[in-house]
């Protein structure tokens, strides 16, 4: 059974996301992306007339949808310690299954200079704002002050990206359960701390 006409689109932006993950921005490609997606090289300008700059731009939101739909599924938890150590491990898994090569391509895109595409830039600080609204979302049903909350979630996020940037320079998952540990300790008391509102998650 052939492929059908929309699968070479989508192999392409998982692929582009995957290289994004492993290599980088400067170095993903629309060779490269052929090249592991198996997808024909008549189909880069049928599906993606922006060329390599729209396939990026498609990965970034893709991989930035896969990760906010897992955060806000853990928005609706009892328990925000779970959830956000479920962050935490989700990061940590994609880390070791990877033989530590691969990191986030959000911010993959977002630590280089993107001049003939500023539009990148903007879609990693949009997924970026999603991922920290998810989050606070998390903290402000289980009683959390919105204002902390989007500090906490802020506070969570650039933890884990940067703790994933050391854990692929030491070739270990120490960073990154160091930053888990620390900051299931700060929820701890943060949760135990907050406004008396009866302690009971939102609807």
């Amino acid at each position: 059974m052939s492929p059908r006409k929309s699968d070479s689109r989508e192999r392409m932006v998982l692929s582009a996301a995957e290289l994004l993950r492993q290599h980088g921005a400067g170095a993903t490609s629309i060779d490269r992306v052929l090249a592991h997606s198996g997808a024909p090289r008549g189909s880069v300008y049928h599906h993606f007339p922006g060329g390599r700059s729209q396939l990026i731009d498609e990965a970034v939101a893709h991989a930035g949808d896969f990760i906010a739909g897992l955060i806000e599924n853990a928005a609706q938890a009892d328990d925000p310690l779970k959830a956000t150590d479920a962050f935490f491990a989700l990061w940590r898994d994609r880390l070791v299954d990877s033989d530590f090569r691969a990191g986030c391509p959000i911010v993959a895109v977002a630590v280089e200079t993107n001049d003939d595409a500023p539009q990148l830039a903007r879609s990693a600080a949009a997924v970026f704002a999603r991922w920290k609204e998810a989050l606070a979302a998390l903290f402000i049903r289980h009683g959390l002050p919105e204002e902390r909350s989007m500090r906490l979630a802020a506070f969570i996020i650039a933890a884990v990206e940067g703790a994933v940037i050391m854990c692929r320079a030491e070739r270990s998952a120490a960073p990154l359960e160091a930053a888990a540990g620390e900051i299931h300790d700060l929820l701890v008391h943060a949760l135990r701390d907050r406004p008396d509102t009866g302690h009971e998650p939102r609807p």
